[in-house]
């Protein structure tokens, strides 16, 4: 007898001691997992698992140790083994939950969270965590209960008003969710609220109502800007102008909204309306652009909206002055650089042009200024500059075969137009050796040939690279189709320039020329005569020197 009660005690002192040494061990794994040690904590509790497989802090933490270190499927079978043990204990659940929320598993997250709910129903926490996966899957039914689970607890809200507001328009409720603003709107007083319904009466052409509500909601709080702007757009949409005017000032004026947000609704009015309607009331847009500079006039936002209005209505002069104000103002800003030297490139006014860009080049070191000061000094037929930038170019941009090849090509044009066609032909070659399919280039090169009557073939083999990479390109099928005229293969030139009109021919006194060359050398006179008619009218500027005579000359030949 005795030996068996010492061997109970022996047994029972065993057991308490191993218990003890879990519950010291485990104390350890979680202050490693506290202190980040993720790796040494998940060894000790792997440790314990085995020792202690029915703990359930063991598969707790192990579970928790997994989720930092990355391994979520690991992590979601210790959580799970947590919850098994111990079905009844909220934070297991709450963990798991977060978990299927972080792997995307929204079905498993709502299942856990509707569980824990339905154990623990004051935690609010969970109804929000519900209510936001119920609007994410767009089961409005769900979210309007767990709205009402959530209101039962905390009482009625601003936001659960307008959330619910929210599903019965996405649910084509509209008198349940007008009734839920205006049911808020009878127990307190929200210009928010009131300003919702302003804009739910607005929407539903009832302009009194509208007005009625973004009143009361001003008299609550007299510089409320969605009630400010509602009331603004009751006076637009009744086209009660002068009103209007005078409410978007107040809204200008008002110093607690910020200027990017007056831009933003000024520059957005304006984009919304028929220029018609802007020119109607020009004077009215005008004093409301004017007014936001006068307010703010060093504020690039300001500058650059107005700015932007000036130039959409083609007052180029004030709108420069604009952009020029506030790139001056603001040197450092890149946007604001780009910005006034694209106006300036508009309206041609390239020696400005040429000096900003070598200005923003030196300040910002982007390439992209050498192709604003490319175009300013082509257009001022500085051509020699256009070389020499290109060459700069191609010295700083060695790592960069797309800029180099196009700097090769910018050469290779300006030599042409300086009348060396071998130092052009040098830079083509140089462009084509970094990439021989390079279109541009092959498609100029070709041309050029053609136009000295030289290496046709090798031109037109060009040529064909460039339809063959682009084959609705109308200025690549000309020059193709023109050196086939060159070759006396008009039959096979025909359809390429058929194929040019179609997509912009027409709109080019050359290509139209070319193309009746070719209708004309098959014998298709009347038709020939139809398209030199078309380049003619198109040849405003005189660009085909010849194009009268040789016409009359062709057509005098063949009696027509």
């Amino acid at each position: 007898m005795r030996r068996t009660i010492l061997s109970a005690i022996l047994l029972l002192t065993t057991v308490l001691s191993f218990a003890q040494n879990v519950e010291s061990a485990l104390v350890d794994a979680v202050a490693l997992y506290n202190n980040r040690s993720y790796n040494q904590s998940r060894t000790l509790l792997q440790t314990l698992s085995k020792a202690a497989p029915d703990n359930d802090a063991v598969q707790y933490y192990l579970g928790l140790n997994e989720a930092m270190l990355g391994n979520a499927e690991a992590a979601v079978s210790h959580l799970r083994k947590a919850v098994d043990l111990d079905p009844h204990n909220y934070w297991y659940k709450r963990r798991l939950a977060d978990l299927y929320q972080a792997t995307g598993e929204d079905e498993m997250t709502v299942g856990m969270l509707e569980s824990i709910l339905s154990e623990f129903p004051d935690k609010t926490e969970v109804s929000y965590d519900l209510l936001s996966l119920y609007l994410k899957q767009e089961k409005y039914e769900k979210a309007l209960q767990a709205l009402s689970d959530i209101e039962k607890i905390t009482g009625p809200g601003e936001q659960i008003a307008r959330t619910r507001y929210d599903i019965y328009r996405q649910l084509g409720r509209g008198e349940e969710a007008i009734g839920t603003l205006e049911a808020f709107n009878e127990q307190f007083t929200s210009p928010s609220i009131l300003s919702m319904m302003g804009d739910y009466y607005l929407g539903e052409y009832r302009d009194s109502l509208a007005m009625a509500c973004y009143e009361e909601a001003l008299h609550t709080q007299s510089d409320y800007v969605p009630a400010l702007l509602g009331k603004a757009e009751v006076y637009r949409t009744t086209r009660r102008y002068p009103e209007y005017f005078a409410t978007v000032d107040e809204f200008i004026d008002n110093d607690m909204v910020p200027v990017e947000t007056k831009g933003l609704y000024v520059s957005n009015i304006i984009r919304s309306l028929d220029p018609k309607l802007i020119t109607l009331h020009q004077k009215g847009f005008d004093g409301m652009a004017d007014h936001l500079v006068s307010r703010h006039p060093e504020d690039s936002t300001a500058l650059s909206t107005v700015g932007g209005y000036y130039y959409a209505t083609g007052r180029m002069d004030k709108a420069i002055g604009l952009f020029v104000k506030s790139a001056d103002l603001y040197p450092e800003s890149l946007p604001q650089t780009v910005t006034c030297i694209q106006a300036l490139g508009m309206a041609e006014r390239w020696t400005e042009v040429r000096d900003r860009s070598i200005a923003a080049f030196d300040r910002f070191q982007e390439m992209g200024f050498m192709d604003y000061l490319n175009m300013a000094d082509y257009n001022l037929k500085d051509y020699d500059a256009v070389i020499n930038n290109s060459r700069y170019v191609i010295a700083r941009s060695k790592d960069n075969p797309e800029l180099v090849k196009a700097a090769w090509s910018q050469i290779g044009d300006m030599y042409h137009i300086k009348g060396d066609t071998k130092e052009a032909y040098k830079a083509y070659d140089k462009a084509l050796k970094i990439d021989p399919g390079y279109a541009p280039v092959l498609n100029n090169y070709a041309y050029y040939l053609s136009e000295e009557g030289k290496k046709l073939k090798k031109a037109l083999a060009m040529s064909k690279k460039t339809v063959e990479a682009e084959p609705d390109n109308a200025t690549y099928l000309d020059t193709y189709g023109w050196i086939l005229h060159l070759l006396g293969r008009d039959a096979e030139a025909k359809p390429v320039f058929k194929h040019a009109m179609l997509y912009g021919g027409k709109d080019s006194a050359v290509q139209l020329d070319h193309y009746a060359e070719v209708l004309y050398a098959l014998g298709e006179y009347d038709l020939a005569k139809v398209y030199w008619n078309q380049a003619k009218a198109k040849d405003t500027e005189g660009e085909i020197s010849d194009l009268e005579e040789r016409v009359e000359a062709r057509l005098k030949a063949v009696g027509k």
